[in-house]
């Protein structure tokens, strides 16, 4: 009797050990199966993709066990994107940061499909780099070198210690190599139209460099600008893209100024003002400094008074000079850059921030009346 149940037992622990084994290779086989034939197959972008050089296609399940299967303790940050995973990848012998497309983002394959097709032909010191791309069922992932110190936003605002003046200029002149190359160096204008502190990455030596071409857009040097649907992050947009909905090159220098700004006094777009704890932008706040003859005033108080006071004007005058209100009045993003690095003088700005004189279109994706309230 012992003897038949005993049997018996074996015989149960076989079936199931087969059954796992079963399901386990038929799992295998079908993931091997997605990564031949996915949402991407008879899409003319999957042709595009291939023919590309530099960048290589990386299978899902090489990405997968590069982070532990996408484990939360491999998780770098997350948004509404997706998320961001540290892997390894064996085969390379490298640490890489692994983008995974949220499945719920609207945007995120039209967006994946823009990172691909742009960010793959650039090639410059100041951009992250992307090195591969998967896409398998409905999974869209993007392979890059990793930041070790990550985003620049999280020095500036989250970190315990204090991003130092040195570095932070560094990171202003990087920024604008970056945006050199993009305008006018590439055979196209690149337009990025999301520059802001969390997506300027830090390398391992805080050098800077320019990632999530999400939303960017190519157009041939010399175009005029273009309507185009609304993008970007509130407090970078060029107000007037915002009123007409037409992007240039001016629009990302408009947010070039502004991340100029918050690196020179450590604020957000948004500012309290002290005296009558209205909530003010933080080009008016700093343009006010620079009219009462005070703009160092306006410097991070983290730094105290260890900043070297010529460069520190010259950062926060540019910065104000690339968010003037009127394009028309902007610098080129070379023209900026010059400035910066003392090759020409620094611009003539008025004591009092001027008032936008564009007017909205009748087919502006905002009124004018949206913009306004407070200062």
């Amino acid at each position: 009797m012992a003897g038949a149940y005993a049997s018996s037992v074996a015989m149960v622990i076989i079936t199931m050990n087969l059954l796992i084994w079963f399901f386990i290779r038929r799992r295998l086989n079908r993931m091997a199966r997605e990564e031949k034939v996915d949402a991407f197959d008879n899409d003319p972008l999957e042709d595009d993709f291939e023919k590309r050089t530099g960048p290589k296609r990386f299978l899902y399940s090489d990405l997968a066990i590069a982070t532990d299967n996408f484990s939360d303790e491999k998780k770098l940050g997350e948004g509404g994107f997706g998320s961001v995973y540290k892997g390894f990848l064996k085969e390379l012998k490298v640490e890489v940061a692994i983008k995974k497309v949220s499945k719920s983002s609207k945007q995120g394959r039209k967006e994946y499909i823009s990172e691909v097709k742009i960010i793959s032909q650039l090639r410059h010191r100041n951009l992250v780099q992307l090195i591969g791309w998967c896409h398998c069922g409905d999974e869209l992932l993007l392979v890059y070198d990793i930041m070790l110190n990550g985003s620049l936003d999280t020095h500036l605002y989250s970190s315990n210690t204090i991003l130092s003046w040195p570095l932070r200029h560094e990171i202003v002149l990087d920024l604008g190599s970056a945006l050199v190359y993009l305008h006018r160096d590439w055979e196209q204008c690149v337009l990025h139209r999301d520059i802001k502190p969390s997506n300027i990455m830090l390398d391992a030596s805080f050098h800077a460099k320019l990632g999530d071409f999400g939303l960017a857009r190519l157009v041939d040097h010399g175009r005029a600008p273009y309507t185009t649907g609304l993008a970007g992050t509130p407090g970078y947009m060029d107000p007037e893209c915002m009123v007409t909905g037409k992007t240039s090159a001016e629009s990302d220098v408009y947010s070039f100024g502004v991340v100029l700004l918050e690196i020179a006094c450590g604020k957000q777009p948004a500012v309290a003002c002290e005296e009558t704890k209205d909530v003010i932008h933080l080009v008016q706040w700093v343009w006010d400094s620079l009219g009462g003859g005070r703009i160092l005033d306006a410097a991070d108080v983290r730094l105290g008074t260890v900043f070297h006071d010529r460069e520190m004007e010259c950062v926060m005058v540019v910065g104000l000079w690339c968010a003037h209100p009127d394009l028309n009045l902007r610098p080129s993003i070379k023209q900026a850059v010059n400035v910066l690095r003392f090759e020409a003088p620094l611009p003539n700005l008025p004591a009092k921030m001027p008032v936008a004189t564009f007017k909205p279109t009748s087919d502006s994706i905002i009124s004018a009346s949206q913009l306004s309230g407070g200062r």
